[in-house]
Formats: C-alpha cells, structure tokens, sequence
C-alpha cells in the first residue's frame, strides 16, 4: 500500500473542502399557489424571488468570510391552508430558515405559526390584518394590509368617484372577507350606504343570482372582496345583466390576468387598489420591469417587485449583522430600512410596514393603468 499517495490524496481532499467551505449556501423558501387558478401569481412572485437570487448569486455577497450562495425552494401551496402547513414543514424539514410567501392570507396564517415555531423567518404580501396580529417575531408584511387596500378604495370611492349606494360581495376566504369587512367600515364612514352584502367562494364561477339581487338595489358600485378567477366572470356577467355599476376591488384583481380573463367587459368599470407606489415612476422600477421581461419573457404582474424586494432585504441585513442567523437577521430587518423597487421596508412592532402607499388602478384595453396613488 502506497502511504504516500493516501496521505496526498488526504491533503487534496482537505483542501477541495476548505475550498467548499467558502461557500456558504443559503436556502430561501418560496411558498405559493403554483397549480390551480392563482398559479398565475403564484409563478409571478416565484420569478420576482429568483431574480433577486440569480443576480445575490452573480456578485456574489459575502457574510462573516465566506461567499454566500442562495438556493431557492419552491413549493406549490395550492392557495389552500393544510397544503400551505405541510410545505411550511417540508422547506423547514430541508433546512429553509428564510421564506417569501404564502400567497393567500388563509395560508399565510396557519402556516406562519409552523415557521414561528422553528425560527424562521417570513416575509408575506398576505394582507389579511390577523396574520401580523399574532405577534410573531420574524414575520413581516412587505405590502399593505387589508385595512390600507379596503379602506383607500372605499375613500376613493366616496371622495374620487362620489359613489353613494353601493354593495358588498366577499369570496369567504381569510383574504376576501377581511378586504370586504374593510371596505365596509370605511365605506360607511365616508357617508356611503351599503345595500347588500353577499356571499360567494372562491371556486365558484357563476354570480348571476347574488348579481340580480343586487341589480334590483341600484348600486352604483359593487366592492368584490375575492380574485381574479372570480373577478373576472363577475364583471362579465354584470355586463350581461345590464348592470352599470363599477366592480371595485383589492390587489388580487388587480393583476394582467382580469384583464384577460374579462375580456372587453373590464375597462374604466373596472377599479382596484393596489400596496406599492405606481412602479413605472419608482426610481429603479422601469429598470426593474426591464429585468424581468428579459430574464422571464413576460411583463412583471402584482407582486413580482415584492418578492424581489423581500430576498434583497434579507441579504442586505445578512451583510448588516455579518451572519446568516435568522434570530440575528429578523433583528436587524425589524430595526432597519431598506430601499427597495416597489417602496421602503421599514417596520412597526407588529411586523407591519410603517408606510405602504396604495396605487389605485383601473383598465384600458385589457392592461392595467395608475389613475392615483395616495
């Protein structure tokens, strides 16, 4: 036996190792709807993180010494809440300490206990008010909150477009009826009757009945608290039923894909909000835009800016703390502010942004235009 060819592949193999050991890889977890009607915004925001990832990884950072690789985990959640606790265990089971997503409020909820429980850290567009209502450190909303979305587009609604008589319909998920419960309170605070408040799900695709009973109340606008494979039917259905009335609602409609399902039945009618400034006049948002259709081939949708944002904002207060430690890295984004494309990331106690302006939206031609954002 050859001691002298052991001992040098021995010392080979420790430096191919130390070598190795340069690297330190981070896994990010992405957790959203990636089947089913939504898969749209789920692949949407699933790009907007690997962007942010593909160019960490061609600087590259580096934190304490060592360059830091990030790998992305990306899990389909099915915008449906077990679905959404069992990924949750499945990117923590695989090492995930960083996570952007869930989607869905009523994912985003049940899910955020498992990844409190292990120390990780989330960062959501769940707009749903009780997710960051569980005082939970480590959990931050990098968008408006249903109390911002429904309450601006009701005070649009009253002060903009001088609506008195509308009504409500909700699709009973978490994120639908908390929009919906927003928009009421502000709506009646600002001087509007609200006529009716219906009921529908999020599976469903016909509204002819709950859109008849609301005809006969002569609403000048109907507030839909749901998404767009919902949004879409409806506003067409409305037109069938000769109903004049605007549909109103929150982000989730507010994406390319109502313009396309709705066909020509969305224009001017068709009014949403949206958290994040108008992106076209963000200082790096054309930019940004540009990026994407590059790299994806496609426009940038709702929340793809977002995601991108939150992966930033770890990475930058990993650099911050010099360590990829969760419980270090969720201090310093609590305490810090970050520059990002679609705002800036600085948060309250309850995890919340302190200023998150809302875009108000509406449809010409089928795409997306800014009327305001306040």
């Amino acid at each position: 036996m050859n001691f002298k060819h052991i001992a040098g592949a021995v010392a080979l193999l420790g430096i191919a190792s130390a070598a190795g050991a340069q690297d330190m890889v981070v896994k990010i977890g992405h957790s959203g709807p990636l089947s089913g009607a939504q898969a749209f915004s789920g692949k949407d925001n699933e790009n907007g993180a690997r962007l942010a990832i593909e160019e960490l990884n061609a600087k590259p950072i580096t934190v304490a010494g060592r360059k830091i690789k990030f790998e992305l985990l990306s899990e389909d959640d099915q915008g449906d809440p077990k679905s959404g606790v069992a990924v949750a265990q499945k990117l923590l089971d695989a090492g995930v300490r960083y996570v952007v997503g869930p989607y869905n409020s009523g994912v985003a909820i049940p899910a955020s206990r498992t990844y409190h429980d292990a120390g990780a850290l989330v960062a959501t567009v769940a707009s749903n008010p009780k997710l960051t209502q569980q005082g939970y450190q480590g959990l931050f909303r990098v968008n408006a909150s249903d109390t911002q979305l429904g309450s601006k587009m009701a005070l649009y609604a009253a002060n903009a477009l001088h609506l008195k008589n509308v009504a409500v319909i909700d699709d009973r998920t978490a994120f639908g009826q908390g929009l919906a419960d927003e928009f009421t309170k502000q709506a009646k605070a600002s001087g509007m009757t609200v006529a009716g408040h219906e009921f529908t799900n999020d599976k469903a695709f016909d509204f002819t009945a709950i859109l008849t009973k609301l005809k006969a109340k002569k609403v000048e606008a109907i507030f839909f608290g749901g998404y767009a494979p919902q949004g879409a039917p409806m506003v067409r259905q409305m037109k069938q039923l000769g109903i004049n009335a605007k549909l109103l609602g929150g982000d989730t409609i507010c994406t390319a894909e109502m313009g396309k399902l709705a066909g020509d039945a969305a224009g001017d009618n068709v009014l949403c909000s949206q958290g994040g400034a108008i992106l076209d006049k963000a200082a790096s948002g054309p930019a940004f835009k540009a990026k994407y259709k590059q790299r994806f081939k496609q426009d940038a949708d709702v929340y793809a800016a977002s995601y991108y944002d939150a992966v930033q904002l770890y990475a930058q207060a990993m650099q911050k703390v010099n360590s990829t430690d969760p419980l270090k890295v969720g201090v310093a984004v609590a305490a810090g502010s970050y520059q990002g494309v679609a705002g800036t990331y600085a948060f309250d106690t309850h995890g919340d942004m302190k200023q998150s302006p809302v875009t108000i939206f509406t449809f010409k031609h089928g795409q997306l235009t800014p009327i305001t954002s306040y």
